[in-house]
């Protein structure tokens, strides 16, 4: 039996219509207008916030704009920032994809960050560039093997993959500390427990011309990697349509098993790989520095890009920019550092409110604009 999408035939009857991209310019623009404003309705009311505390809405965004992008400095420490929120985002949209809500992305972080700090030392023989990559995929291979743990168990012991992977992230960080404190210490880290320095080799440097790390780069390119998995592949169809409807794709006889564990196992890969970026350019070692909240981030990202890996790369940019701004609202507003935490808080909360108006507003039905 053929494997269709139940909106194929409406796509394609859309497209063939005289007014068919009016109908697909509507229905594109609900992904983008809905998440626009329940951006701008959390900024808002974060400004009403502010108020309260007597503070000035209007100064408090013009230090996040001088802070986050009001210069070329301002703009590299962003960029910097927006490394592992693009990994960390994708371990939540890959498996968001499959209807699935991983949020424990903070612990393949965590992991993938332990794990590169661990096998470096074994790695310092290598060559710069094989070193390297080989630490990538210790890192990497950590987080897949501890986020495809949480889809192994949503597959086959029925476990809240939510609950799961947030239990997870904290026996995670609960396992760096004993780690970093004992077995792999290394005796040299006296005030702050560390991992033994990486090797010159096996760090990562800066792009030519920026002082932003290799990092991002490699987190735009697993972004681009993972639209055009789930876009352009038989294995994101795939997901897309168990995502929307399992009992159809079993039906169907797809495989919904073997996509669970591999998009959760392939979403903690990136997540995995951002602690390995965080250990290997920035920290130089592993060490309680790793957990910095990135993954939790990242899940205000997915859900603000509607799990679209393109559109993440410009909402963690921006969201990095409100993180870069910290400091500086800190000194000049004389506000606690965890400000901007709640600006997040806010948004997020505008964001799960805004879900509720999909399928809501006329002027985005494809009905409207398609020809009759």
């Amino acid at each position: 039996m053929a494997i269709t999408d139940r909106d194929t035939g409406a796509r394609l009857r859309l497209s063939l219509a005289p007014d068919g991209w009016l109908a697909a310019l509507a229905r594109r623009s609900e992904a983008v207008v809905i998440p626009l404003g329940a951006l701008l309705a959390g900024l808002a009311v974060f400004g009403l916030f502010l108020l309260t505390q007597g503070k000035s809405p209007a100064d408090f965004y013009g230090l996040v704009y001088k802070a986050g992008f009001g210069t070329w400095f301002s703009w590299q420490n962003t960029l910097s920032r927006a490394a592992p929120l693009l990994l960390a985002a994708l371990c939540v949209a890959l498996p968001a994809r499959l209807g699935l809500i991983v949020i424990g992305g903070e612990g393949a972080i965590v992991i993938g960050g332990v794990t590169a700090g661990a096998v470096a030392g074994i790695l310092a023989g290598m060559p710069g560039l094989l070193g390297l990559l080989l630490l990538a995929l210790a890192g990497g291979l950590a987080g897949a093997v501890w986020i495809g743990a949480v889809g192994a168990l949503r597959h086959w012991r029925g476990v809240n993959e939510t609950i799961a992977s947030l239990l997870m992230a904290y026996i995670a960080i609960a396992l760096m500390n004993h780690l970093v404190e004992g077995p792999l210490r290394d005796p040299a880290s006296l005030n702050k427990p560390s991992t033994p320095p990486l090797a010159d080799h096996l760090r990562i440097g800066d792009m030519p011309g920026m002082d932003v790390h290799w990092g991002f780069a490699a987190g735009v390119v697993a972004c681009v990697l993972a639209w055009v998995l789930i876009e352009r592949t038989t294995w994101g169809f795939a997901a897309r349509i168990a995502g929307g409807n399992v009992r159809a794709a079993q039906v169907q006889g797809l495989p919904v098993g073997r996509l669970i564990v591999a998009f959760t196992a392939l979403g903690g890969a990136f997540a995995g790989l951002a602690g390995m970026i965080e250990v290997s350019a920035v920290h130089g070692a592993a060490n309680g520095s790793i957990v910095a909240g990135f993954g939790y981030t990242g899940i205000l990202v997915a859900f603000l890009a509607r799990h679209n890996p393109l559109a993440i790369i410009p909402v963690a940019i921006l969201l990095a920019g409100f993180e870069a701004s910290s400091g500086l609202v800190q000194r000049r507003m004389d506000l606690p550092d965890a400000t901007v935490l709640v600006l997040q808080g806010f948004v997020f909360v505008a964001i799960l409110v805004s879900e509720t108006l999909y399928g809501r507003f006329r002027v985005f039905a494809p009905e409207r604009w398609s020809a009759t």
